[in-house]
């Protein structure tokens, strides 16, 4: 085939530790849906090509807008990125036992306030956003009890740290630091240091919390 050198960059090749060409899966002409064991296999081979590769700081990210998010923050490689999709604890899970210096989670802000709550799986027909705790976490960044409702009341994840936003209470970085923390504890002390960046559905920051080790625990 022509180009395919040119046309595997643009597919997860890379991060699978498949170079110089394209794989090819079968002469059938059948495609089978991906599953959810072969997307977290895929989650632990890019683990493994990170390692190999000498990597070590690796992105787990919800999508690809979150995916350039981190890459424009941190100047990532692409075999230092985990297409973690919605499954948060596949990530955490595999580092535990197979560790990485530091990861990166990168996510929607609602998807991400999923896994502060402690969802580890973070497909909508598995876990929702609980705004009763958004409302929790806003009272703790010092929001009144009418702001507290409203976010309580809101349609959207999106639309609680927008709320927030504007009465100048960080539900964002709340919702990182609580994210961060999760993923630490389902760590379980391995030497990962982790830092969260949660984004809008337009790619821009809404919040962040630092790099944190088990250490810092």
């Amino acid at each position: 085939m022509d180009h395919g050198e040119e046309i595997a960059r643009s597919t997860w090749n890379p991060r699978l530790g498949i170079l110089g060409g394209l794989s090819i899966l079968g002469t059938t002409g059948i495609v089978v849906p991906y599953s959810c064991s072969a997307w977290i296999d895929s989650i632990r081979r890019g683990v493994d090509v990170a390692r190999a590769a000498g990597r070590r700081h690796v992105a787990g990210c919800t999508g690809s807008t979150s995916e350039k998010v981190a890459v424009a923050e941190h100047g990532l490689p692409e075999d230092a990125l985990l297409d973690m999709g919605d499954f948060a604890g596949a990530v955490l899970k595999y580092l535990r036992r197979h560790p990485v210096e530091r990861l990166t989670v990168a996510g929607g802000f609602a998807k991400l306030s999923k896994l502060a709550a402690g969802h580890l799986d973070l497909h909508s027909s598995r876990s929702q956003v609980d705004k009763v705790y958004l409302a929790d976490l806003a009272r703790r960044g010092g929001a009144d009890e009418e702001l507290a409702a409203a976010v309580a009341a809101a349609n959207t994840g999106l639309e609680t740290v927008q709320l927030c936003a504007a009465r100048g209470v960080p539900l964002g970085d709340l919702v990182a630091a609580a994210a961060r923390d999760m993923a630490l504890g389902v760590l379980r002390g391995a030497p990962v240091a982790v830092d969260v960046i949660c984004i809008d559905r337009a790619g821009t920051i809404v919040g962040r919390a630092a790099s944190r080790g088990p250490r810092d625990v």
